[in-house]
């Protein structure tokens, strides 16, 4: 068994698989679709033109689509949502289908991709 034991007030341990931060507070997590880790501070994508937080999918791809990237439909991948600059190029974002999984990895990919444009941010800071 892997995981973490924490004891409550009563003196009775309960096994946490996976922790995060949330789970020994017992509460629901702040951003959903961020990195809440035990010591992982939660980020947020910006949209630096506008200074937007990009807050879902939809926010995401029209601001995409306005620096000429295409939704690309991939049928042997359908719990990925694709992205692609153009037909000539290599260059493909990957992302999961639920924005709740949305994860730094996917944040800084997209900052890499489009560096003008995108910035990940502490959530205090956006």
């Amino acid at each position: 068994m892997s995981g973490v034991w924490i004891f409550d007030k009563n003196g009775v341990a309960r096994l946490i698989n996976n922790p995060t931060r949330e789970s020994f507070e017992q509460k629901e997590p702040p951003y959903p679709g961020t990195a809440t880790a035990p010591g992982a501070r939660p980020r947020v994508l910006v949209y630096l033109p506008a200074n937007q937080v990009i807050r879902s999918y939809a926010e995401l791809e029209q601001r995409l689509t306005e620096l000429g990237w295409t939704r690309y439909h991939n049928p042997d991948q359908p719990n990925l949502l694709q992205f692609h600059k153009s037909d000539n190029s290599a260059h493909l974002i990957s992302l999961p289908k639920n924005f709740a999984s949305f994860k730094n990895l996917h944040m800084y990919d997209i900052v890499v991709k489009n560096r003008s444009c995108f910035e990940v941010r502490d959530p205090a800071a956006a």
